[in-house]
């Protein structure tokens, strides 16, 4: 794993949970384009903190922002982000027009449709000369992403993800079968196909090809893949920092404009209350069972019948500690490819200032129920702790 700076001190309250609970910390990052500038600032604070991240799982923009921390040494990652998010700014002469009037926001997102993002995405023109014309299915896509990869390759070392750590797991959705895939640099080298299989969401980007296999975006099925955790084998207890870009709740729109701005939010939100109240659900049986092989007489224990039911069981505790992406005042459905500096930046502060909070907060020291597996921590703003 990655050194951080010598002599620094890590944060007292997430040390003091991996002591107590053997535990691991876990960074989940949710896909969302130009939302991802949220997950900077809140990696921000935790690198600020000195915190060290032990497994990093991303979708989409989220799998891009995780290789490149996970694929750099702890003092180069902060500046490695900084570098992609520089570069993947539209500075346009209308940006300092009034925001209210939705005209910068509208010209931005038909320069970016037009012109594509110089270091990740560029038109791909054949598709445009009609939806029946045959491209093949490595170019199946309105845009090209071979400048991501250049982007990536330039940002990541692919080999520092396998020798130093973190632990990395991106997911992508297989084409022909319909199933979620993760790739995680435990069981396989991390290479830079997998990051842009992860990020390839049609109809804009195509397929990418992995072992004869071809995958899009993994945020299609599952855009906050936090299921790998409870799914782990073996399962470790985790203060989970889950990075959500989509606001699961939200007014309920009058206008077609503000229709297709909370169809995109509750479209890649991928159900978060429901997901979570499953695995709820799911590790508070795996406590019970626990609690129930403690009344199991000890001669029975030992019989292979007891020991497989046994095997369903689980001690560990999963505190979730959800940051959820601010909705600005002049959002809209564009707002994912809203690469404007003054977007990036708003969007970078408000999540720096939620992590920062979280940290302050540290709600996962708190006494929770031991038959809870799942504890949930939505970090309160300034003004609601006032």
């Amino acid at each position: 794993m990655n050194d951080m700076s010598s002599g620094a001190q890590a944060h007292p309250a997430v040390e003091a949970f991996r002591r107590a609970r053997r535990g691991q910390v876990v960074l989940v990052l949710q896909g969302g384009g130009a939302l991802g500038a949220y997950q900077v600032g809140v990696y921000q604070a935790l690198h600020e903190a000195h915190i060290e991240p032990d497994w990093i799982i991303g979708t989409s923009i989220g799998a891009i922002n995780a290789a490149i921390i996970a694929g750099n040494p702890w003092a180069r990652r902060l500046e490695q982000l900084e570098q992609f998010w520089a570069s993947v700014e539209r500075r346009h002469p209308w940006s300092s027009w009034p925001a209210w009037t939705g005209l910068p926001d509208q010209l931005s997102y038909w320069a970016t449709i037009a012109s594509g993002i110089p270091s990740f995405f560029a038109p791909n023109l054949a598709a445009f000369c009609g939806s029946r014309t045959p491209l093949g299915v490595d170019h199946a896509g309105y845009y090209s992403t071979a400048p991501l990869r250049d982007t990536l390759l330039r940002l990541v070392d692919f080999k520092c993800i396998a020798e130093l750590g973190p632990r990395l797991t991106v997911g992508a959705a297989n084409v022909r079968t319909s199933r979620m895939c993760y790739f995680d640099s435990r069981e396989m080298p991390i290479r830079v196909e997998h990051i842009m299989a992860s990020g390839a969401l049609p109809p804009a980007f195509p397929a990418v090809c992995i072992d004869g296999e071809h995958y899009w975006d993994g945020g299609i099925l599952s855009n906050t893949p936090t299921e790998v955790i409870f799914d782990d084998n073996p399962r470790k207890s985790s203060l989970i920092f889950a990075v959500h870009l989509w606001n699961p709740t939200g007014p309920v729109p009058s206008t077609i404009w503000d229709v297709l701005n909370r169809q995109k939010d509750v479209q890649y939100s991928s159900r978060i209350a429901s997901h979570i109240t499953k695995q709820q659900q799911t590790h508070r049986l795996r406590h019970v069972i626990n609690q129930l092989l403690a009344h199991v007489p000890e001669d029975m224990r030992a019989s292979d019948a007891v020991r497989e039911l046994a095997s369903y069981g689980c001690a560990t505790q999963m505190h979730v500690v959800q940051l959820l992406a601010p909705r600005l005042d002049t959002e809209s459905h564009i707002k994912d490819v809203d690469f404007s500096p003054s977007g990036i930046e708003m969007r970078r502060a408000a999540g720096y200032a939620a992590a920062t909070r979280a940290l302050a907060q540290a709600p996962w020291q708190q006494e929770a129920d031991p038959l809870e597996g799942v504890i949930l921590h939505e970090i309160k703003s300034d003004k609601a702790l006032a």
